[in-house]
């Protein structure tokens, strides 16, 4: 089944809010090599920002990796509206889903 853009920037956009990169995971979405990728971007996302969340208490350290996560998910959104597979800044060469 050929996606069709809209669809792929709605799925590549929901891989970047947190946990819903499930819902193209979980559906025939995820064969396509474009949120494939995206899917990918927002695992290694999320991680990073339960880590971060862990470490936000620590006062200005944690407030700032906060933000660069924000910067983080709001380029991932950008990215995939814009239909490009660009790899996030510092974490986009991660790999956990092939």
């Amino acid at each position: 089944m050929a996606t069709s853009e809209s669809d792929q920037k709605l799925m590549g956009v929901l891989c970047y809010l947190w946990i819903l990169w499930l819902i193209p995971l979980l559906t025939e979405h995820k064969n396509d090599p474009y949120i494939k990728f995206h899917i990918n971007q927002g695992i290694v996302l999320s991680i990073v920002s339960v880590i971060v969340g862990i470490l936000s208490w620590i006062p200005v350290i944690g407030w700032l990796l906060g933000i660069g996560v924000f910067v983080l998910t709001v380029l991932g959104i950008i990215n995939a509206v814009q239909l490009q597979e660009k790899p996030l800044p510092l974490i986009g060469g991660i790999q956990i889903y092939k």
